[in-house]
């Protein structure tokens, strides 16, 4: 099993900056990848950002890259998403996700066997 909290949403105005961060506990997470997740108001849920833990091999959603930027911290087992230059459209609830590293599809949420409760962030226009 592995529990994920997330923490840091907060109102934001355009353009400033946010991290997320997301402290895991319950196994050791070589094997996993981690995910950024989020759910805006009346939409799907969609892919973020996700780090492979083993050699912090990152991919991101087309809308997001170059602006966000996940990590990891091994020694506090923490993965962080630091969010630049927000938009209103990033307004959502962020969660956090892991799964085995294996699975390919990384941007499919059903790759995820681990959720947080979510973080809501909004960013102001």
């Amino acid at each position: 099993q592995v529990q994920l909290v997330e923490t840091g949403g907060g109102l934001v105005p355009a353009g400033g900056p946010l991290r997320l961060t997301c402290a895991a506990s319950g196994r050791t997470f070589s094997s996993l990848r981690m995910a950024w997740f989020r759910r805006a108001p009346g939409k799907e849920r969609e892919f973020v950002a996700a780090v492979r833990w083993s050699d912090e091999i990152t991919y991101y959603a087309d809308s997001v890259k170059g602006r966000f930027t996940i990590s990891r911290d091994n020694a506090k087992n923490t993965v962080y998403l630091r969010m630049n230059s927000l938009k209103p459209e990033d307004t959502a609830v962020y969660y956090c996700a892991a799964g085995p590293s294996g699975r390919s599809l990384y941007r499919l949420s059903g790759m995820y066997d681990y959720w947080g409760q979510g973080t809501e962030v909004t960013v102001s226009s």
